[in-house]
């Protein structure tokens, strides 16, 4: 089996490709040791010490080294935890209960005005088909969390969440592509 790897623009942050899917639907962010308890995967990876993050996309696996971590002594041990795990076809969550299970109500932040449904449904398409394919080519994420008086609010996630340019990206990218398309965005803020 071989993994591929690419360098984000985070230089934390390295992505992985198992060239073969990772998560059927989603993704997934693992922040700590606790987080990562879910999946044997996160959690391995974190067992290495040097781990800061780990993020599941479609097809890839996002790893983030702690600060002053050299990626060239952690990627021979972060490939041979992929190898193992996908080679040996494991279980990318741990079993639960249902006692364990939580769901949100919405995923979003902050409680929007009805009267803006038509413009958070623009907003919500252009971050589905234009922004999210986009960030995961870089090894992340971006979540959509509220719209409130012209202002767009979304969670940076994987490789993008901490990247020194994801201000960058925020305000030179994805704020002036949804002020083009929806005239009602002013701003966009990271939460």
């Amino acid at each position: 089996m071989l993994i591929e790897t690419e360098a984000t623009p985070n230089p934390a942050t390295m992505k992985f490709l198992p060239g073969r899917e990772v998560m059927a639907g989603g993704t997934r962010d693992f922040a700590s040791p606790e987080e990562a308890e879910a999946s044997p995967l996160a959690d391995a990876l974190f067992g290495l010490g040097d781990v800061t993050g780990v993020f599941f996309g479609r097809d890839f696996v996002s790893v983030t080294a702690a600060p002053g971590v050299d990626w060239a002594s952690l990627k021979p041990d972060v490939l041979g935890i992929l190898l193992d795990h996908f080679a040996g076809d494991m279980p990318l969550f741990r079993p639960g209960n249902a006692a364990g299970i939580a769901v949100p109500a919405d995923d979003a932040t902050f409680v929007e005005d009805p009267e803006d449904a038509d413009i958070v449904a623009q907003i919500r398409e252009l971050i589905d088909t234009r922004v999210r394919p986009a960030v995961a080519n870089d090894g992340g994420d971006i979540v959509y969390r509220g719209f409130e008086k012209g202002k767009v609010y979304l969670q940076m996630q994987g490789a993008c969440s901490g990247c020194p340019s994801s201000s960058a990206t925020l305000k030179q990218g994805i704020e002036q592509l949804l002020r083009y398309y929806v005239p009602e965005v002013t701003e966009v803020r990271a939460v």
